[in-house]
């Protein structure tokens, strides 16, 4: 969310991914996908600032929420399941890496 301030002076926050279009037209107005209008006091230079420094920031608390103990490329391992409600499933073997579909009755 990003703050900005109204014509009162009043700040309330918006979230700046449901701006559709910024005017400056003198008062610069936001534009929300849902068609909601709001006058605010701040620039639109200021405004675009703001929305790029919020943007910035998730992208930094979304890479610093990774892991960092991981080195090389992942590999998605495959684990057979035990049979289930829908029968014992085809016979595997050790070097079968395709899982198959549960047979149905």
């Amino acid at each position: 969310m990003i703050v900005v301030t109204r014509l009162n002076d009043s700040q309330f926050a918006i979230n700046p991914d449901l701006i559709e279009r910024i005017h400056s037209n003198p008062d610069t107005t936001l534009v929300m996908v849902d068609g909601a209008k709001y006058i605010v006091t701040e620039s639109m230079d200021d405004v675009i600032q703001r929305i790029a420094a919020y943007r910035a920031r998730v992208l930094a608390l979304a890479y610093e929420h990774q892991p960092t103990t991981h080195t090389g490329p992942r590999q998605l391992e495959i684990v057979a399941s035990a049979p289930d409600d829908f029968g014992p499933g085809p016979a595997r073997d050790a070097s079968d890496s395709v899982p198959r579909l549960p047979r149905r009755l």
